[in-house]
């Protein structure tokens, strides 16, 4: 590709170029000239520095363009753009991935994830429709996607990291764990060797998935030495005392 000649009188309408850019611009935010690229033939784009306190970085950009064999300097267009170093607003990420556990509320809805790799289908279709939804309603009550292995996986590894875990601060000051506890109730199917689910009124892990080593104060077979009762004696009468008042 052949390089774009220069244009002298392009590259002399700094001034034009200055006037466009303080006709958009808030008063005394265009700086120095920072130069001028050729964007085509008898077309270019001067550069000023933005001196506005809220875009460190960014530029003026004047586009300036005339006609064949005319010296008159045309605007083309006028735009604020980022320079190097410039303050940049963070990347556009979709709601779906902004999502955070905590995040949902009343109201509030999910989008459906079709390929989700922690869920997979909750049975095979046989091509008979009858079975289809016998087996359906059998394996998955009626769910037509079930947990996969991924999905186990990962939601053990954030339960068990978690604050019904084994490293919680109440679980490392806890007498005996929860696997000993007779309010332990143990989960279902391959998560049974981990984790169950708390019943105790009186735990802080009252309704929660906790996990087998997790543990607090108020485990069942734990006691507390109850202390000695204190003798009060009974009390003294002094007379002397008595008669003074």
């Amino acid at each position: 590709m052949a390089a774009i000649k220069p244009d002298a009188t392009l590259r002399g309408a700094v001034d034009l170029a200055r006037e466009a850019a303080e006709s958009i611009a808030e008063r005394g935010t265009v700086g120095e000239h920072l130069g001028m690229d050729m964007v085509e033939e008898r077309v270019g784009t001067h550069y000023f520095a933005c001196t506005a306190k809220a875009y460190p970085g960014w530029r003026w950009a004047i586009t300036v363009a005339r006609v064949p064999r005319s010296k008159t300097v045309t605007i083309s267009e006028t735009n604020l753009v980022p320079g190097d170093g410039a303050l940049l607003s963070p990347e556009w990420v979709p709601y779906a991935d902004r999502l955070a556990p905590g995040d949902i509320g009343p109201g509030d809805v999910t989008p459906k994830v079709d390929d989700d790799p922690l869920l997979e289908a909750g049975y095979e279709a046989t091509g008979d429709e009858d079975v289809d939804q016998l087996a359906q309603f059998e394996l998955g009550l009626g769910r037509e996607r079930v947990l996969s292995a991924e999905g186990r996986e990962v939601a053990a590894q954030r339960w068990y990291d978690g604050d019904h875990g084994p490293n919680a601060p109440v679980a490392q000051k806890a007498p005996a764990p929860c696997s000993t506890c007779g309010f332990f109730i143990p989960m279902a199917g391959a998560l049974r060797s981990f984790f169950g689910v708390c019943a105790n009124a009186w735990s802080p892990s009252d309704g929660r998935v906790v996990s087998l080593d997790h543990g607090c104060g108020a485990h069942s077979e734990i006691d507390v030495e109850a202390p000695e009762p204190e003798v009060v004696a009974p009390p003294v009468l002094d007379d002397t005392e008595l008669e003074r008042v």
